[in-house]
């Protein structure tokens, strides 16, 4: 079955950084754009980073630009989000997601449990 798993999250100060990975099974990894979304309490969730299918030209959201990067190893099906200069308002619970795009949603069919991502002194 479809399975996306995160790891790398945890507490950091300000200014250090995070690397998170999502291991992906069960379904063609190398045909599917690769998202990175986060969600902080009482906010909605935002689309932090993606990647197309192939790898290459990657997009952000203009409050990580330049200090995150989205990677995507297609031989391990998994993704990355390199994270640096953490802030505090990017602590949030950080969400991988892949798969067909689901129309009446606009997110991709497959979505990972997340990986909290706290930082603070």
């Amino acid at each position: 079955q479809v399975q996306l798993v995160e790891s790398g999250g945890g507490l950091v100060q300000p200014g250090g950084s995070l690397n998170l990975s999502c291991t992906t099974s069960g379904f063609t990894f190398s045909i599917y754009a690769m998202r990175w979304y986060r969600q902080a309490p009482g906010k909605e969730r935002e689309l932090v980073a993606t990647i197309p299918s192939a790898g290459g030209s990657a997009m952000y959201a203009d409050a990580v630009k330049g200090r995150f990067t989205i990677s995507r190893d297609n031989a391990k099906n998994t993704s990355y989000l390199q994270m640096n200069s953490l802030k505090p308002e990017d602590t949030a619970v950080y969400l991988c997601n892949t798969g067909p795009l689901q129309l009446v949603t606009g997110t991709l069919a497959y979505w990972g449990q997340g990986t909290q991502v706290s930082v603070r002194s």
